[in-house]
């Protein structure tokens, strides 16, 4: 067995630690004694004014952009002691998740204080196992619909004081204006405050008047209410999407992302993505999905944008441009579904390259040229074969009837 113990050469000290600090600014003796004995502290403004000063230690603000000059600032702090202050739990939409991601978990020591999911959900009385934690940081306030359930409670980590107005306009706007939406405010410290509304009431409150540091907790009706996306299965109704008759229908779909197979942090590609329904509804199966839809017509690559927001997944990516010229740059896929345009040259040829191992890909298709294409490519490759025929009832005068939708043949191949 490898002796577990390093060289005496090797520096297995953290570039960087980082300590939680309350809202009420305290440390307890361990953190205190680390932030004493930092070279560098790092940290934000109003941070680093809360400590008090120590002879010889330099003191650095995060500078802004955070993202681009992060990797410059710690490269030249190497050697040093460094340590960054936090807010509450760093690994809790923080900074440690940043840095951690940056340099890699060993090069990162993290000591937590009580975060403020964990004061917010003590303050509510919910448990973790009954609520759940929403990062709107980003403005990315859309991101909350995709959790929308008969008594659904969130946690919301919020981007700033317009958050709750925005929160408020988006619940009502899906069907629960009623929702209780609970802002609490400066979690731990002795301005503490909490202050409840329904959704509808908070839609029309002033930034001006809602503290700088707050969570909101959201509880929606135990009834359904008009919003019919409350499920993550495959498959919502075809009317959830804004569309121009370019979509890939309900079943169709649900049968195709069952041979996707959307799987936690996996990136889709959807190319000729029509109204992006399979690409949204990869990233609805779980909140770490990514999809990079592909489409070159321009009205609909702005509806694909409009409707992944109104779904609950505004991080989806879109990108205006024509295959296979526009795959070319993007980062590699786990899994590809094409929905259109597979018989432009050089389409299929480019997306089989870019999966590896264990990727899968889904083509639908439904012109004969398309069927002859998928022929050859299942007998080339091998995979599944399949043609789907759906039939839905209509009126066929004064009684009913069935009414088929066009047939597709649909290729499935695993790498």
């Amino acid at each position: 067995m490898p002796d577990p113990t390093p060289p005496p050469d090797v520096d297995t000290s953290p570039v960087v630690t980082v300590v939680g600090v309350g809202a009420d600014g305290r440390l307890d003796e361990h953190a205190e004694a680390l932030v004493r004995d930092a070279e560098v502290l790092l940290g934000g403004r109003r941070h680093l004014a809360d400590r008090p000063e120590v002879p010889g230690q330099e003191r650095l603000a995060w500078p802004s952009p955070l993202a681009d000059a992060l990797p410059a600032l710690l490269d030249g702090l190497r050697g040093r002691r460094v340590v960054a202050l936090a807010s509450g739990d760093p690994m809790v939409s923080g900074i440690g998740t940043t840095l951690v991601r940056l340099l890699g978990p060993t090069s990162v020591r993290v000591v937590p204080a009580v975060s403020s999911v964990a004061l917010a959900r003590a303050r509510m009385g919910w448990s973790a196992e009954e609520s759940v934690v929403v990062t709107l940081v980003g403005r990315q306030e859309a991101r909350l619909l995709r959790e929308l359930a008969p008594g659904r409670r969130m946690l919301l980590l919020t981007s700033g004081a317009e958050t709750p107005a925005r929160v408020g306009e988006l619940l009502a706007e899906a069907g629960h204006p009623d929702a209780t939406v609970t802002l609490l405010a400066d979690l731990g410290a002795p301005s503490e405050s909490r202050s409840v509304r329904t959704a509808s009431e908070w839609a029309s409150v002033a930034a001006t008047d809602v503290p700088a540091l707050h969570v909101l907790a959201v509880e929606l009706p135990t009834t359904p209410g008009p919003w019919f996306t409350c499920s993550w299965a495959a498959g919502l109704p075809d009317d959830a999407f804004e569309h121009d008759g370019q979509l890939t229908k309900r079943d169709l779909r649900a049968s195709a992302l069952a041979r996707l197979q959307p799987a936690p942090g996996q990136h889709l590609w959807d190319v000729g993505a029509g109204a992006g329904s399979v690409g949204i509804e990869w990233m609805r199966a779980h909140p770490t999905c990514r999809t990079t839809a592909v489409e070159s017509h321009p009205d609909r690559a702005a509806r694909i944008a409009r409707n992944a927001a109104r779904l609950g997944v505004p991080d989806l990516v879109v990108v205006e441009g024509r295959a296979p010229d526009a795959l070319a740059d993007l980062p590699g896929p786990d899994a590809i579904f094409i929905g259109g345009g597979a018989t432009r040259p050089g389409v299929l040829d480019a997306c089989l390259a870019a999966l590896v191992p264990g990727g899968r890909l889904v083509v639908h298709g439904v012109t004969l040229e398309t069927e002859s294409l998928l022929a050859d490519a299942y007998r080339t490759h091998g995979g599944e074969l399949t043609r789907l025929s759906v039939e839905t009832t209509g009126p066929v005068g004064t009684f009913t009837g069935w009414r088929p939708a066009r047939t597709v043949t649909q290729w499935s191949w695993r790498r």
